[in-house]
């Protein structure tokens, strides 16, 4: 029975790592060999969705609605016969389409459901004693090292992004905006290179360091290079614009030679699995160089800079021989705005935490999180008529049935809050508040 409920536990983080930043770790090959890999994730849920934006000028949604999403992850890991590592991963998504349609026609149109596209994919080469390096479309240090989200319940993403598999089914208006969880696209879909340290273990604790650091030269993904522009303008990642008319909000979450770094202790003592990890995130937004008037001083931005800390334990056999109950916090603060967008100048900064945990026996998990944020939100230099503070919550919790190694079933509920007087991307001009009930099936091979 034991070493029944010791596998149910290993194969949860496997499973339930939708959302996570390293889905595919490197997976250890034998000298001269290449093992090429065609894993996907494949999630279905009825869901029950109440929001602010369900009734909407005499418009109606029906509450009752279906989540549902598809993912190929191929790749290859590889070693040469004198021991380096290397390989690709590649993850690709299913493309969003228009509510109601279906897949009317097998032509390529918006009308229907979409094809899939490329989400993360990068290269990597490498040992384990002397690090590896990443390359392409993938996490950053500020991403991978980011400690104390616990997520792996329930759908295993909720707030995580609007792209997470059962959010994207609530009205985008409703759901409230964040910056606490790391693993989102506005950091990970951009070319960027990954150094990736050892582990080295020091000798007074016998804990492990490891670091991470990343450089980014600007919001380009694969294939987003120059060739695309005739001339350097706005709309090439520019280093800055000069004109009111060629300047957007669009351009204003666009980023230039970010910088991040992390570093992550782990100690395992008197039956605790413990992390702990820090963070620092650094940005250059595209610079605005036209005049400010006229309500353009939205984009008179500050650097992009977001400062992290995290902590988390694991401690087994609390109750019953091999379950495990694990929980965690990560606190988040700096000069941005929800998604990682520079703020402009002259509002206040960010800051925003997350609590959380699980716990596992045998095939059940039983999760809960909870967080909390303040930004700048709709409020920007000189505008009137609007609070200076954005604060957003939410508050997520579910279970599994593990069937299997590749096959969960879970039940979920999420809850988020937004409230800023004046708001005018409220229809209120105060509050907007979303809640759903997701039950499913989650698929991963």
């Amino acid at each position: 029975m034991r070493k029944v409920l010791l596998a149910s536990v290993a194969s949860m983080g496997a499973l339930l790592a939708a959302g996570g930043a390293n889905a595919q770790p490197v997976q250890p090959v034998a000298p001269a060999t290449i093992v090429v890999h065609m894993n996907g994730y494949f999630q279905f849920g009825l869901d029950d969705v109440g929001s602010s934006y369900n009734n909407v000028g005499g418009n109606k949604l029906n509450p009752v609605t279906t989540n549902g999403e598809f993912r190929l992850y191929p790749g290859f890991d590889a070693m040469t016969v004198n021991g380096i590592e290397y390989g690709a991963k590649i993850e690709t998504r299913v493309t969003f389409s228009d509510g109601g349609k279906g897949a009317t026609s097998a032509s390529n149109s918006t009308a229907g459901t979409s094809s899939l596209y490329v989400r993360r994919a990068y290269g990597y080469i490498g040992t384990e004693d002397y690090g590896y390096v990443r390359y392409g479309q993938t996490d950053g240090a500020f991403t991978l090292l980011q400690t104390g989200v616990i997520e792996q319940f329930g759908d295993g993403a909720q707030f995580a992004s609007t792209d997470s598999t059962s959010l994207y089914v609530v009205p985008t208006k409703a759901i409230p905006g964040e910056f606490i969880y790391a693993d989102q696209g506005a950091l990970y879909t951009t070319d960027k290179v990954v150094l990736i340290t050892p582990s080295y273990q020091e000798p007074y604790l016998g804990g492990k360091l490891s670091a991470m650091a990343s450089y980014e030269p600007n919001s380009d993904g694969l294939k987003e290079g120059y060739a695309t522009c005739s001339v350097a303008g706005a709309t090439c990642a520019a280093i800055s614009s000069a004109g009111a008319g060629t300047y957007s909000t669009t351009l204003a979450k666009e980023r230039q030679n970010t910088f991040d770094v992390a570093g992550q202790y782990a100690l395992k003592m008197d039956g605790f699995n413990s992390k702990m990890s820090v963070g620092f995130l650094d940005g250059n937004p595209i610079r605005y160089t036209g005049s400010i008037a006229g309500g353009n001083a939205i984009y008179n931005l500050d650097k992009l800079q977001v400062m992290e800390v995290g902590l988390q334990t694991t401690y087994k056999d609390l109750f019953l021989d091999g379950d495990a109950i694990t929980v965690g916090a990560n606190a988040k603060w700096g000069q941005t705005l929800d998604g990682y967008a520079p703020k402009p100048k002259g509002t206040r900064d960010a800051v925003g935490y997350i609590v959380g945990g699980n716990y596992v026996v045998g095939p059940y998990v039983l999760g809960a999180s909870f967080w909390d944020g303040q930004s700048a939100g709709n409020q920007y230099a000189g505008k009137t008529g609007e609070a200076r503070t954005l604060t957003e919550y939410g508050a997520s919790a579910g279970g599994n049935y593990v069937i299997g190694k590749d096959m969960s079933l879970y039940l979920q509920y999420m809850y988020g809050h937004s409230h800023q007087p004046g708001n005018t991307n409220f229809l209120n001009k105060n509050n907007s508040q979303m809640q759903m009930v997701s039950i499913g099936s989650t698929l991963k091979w």
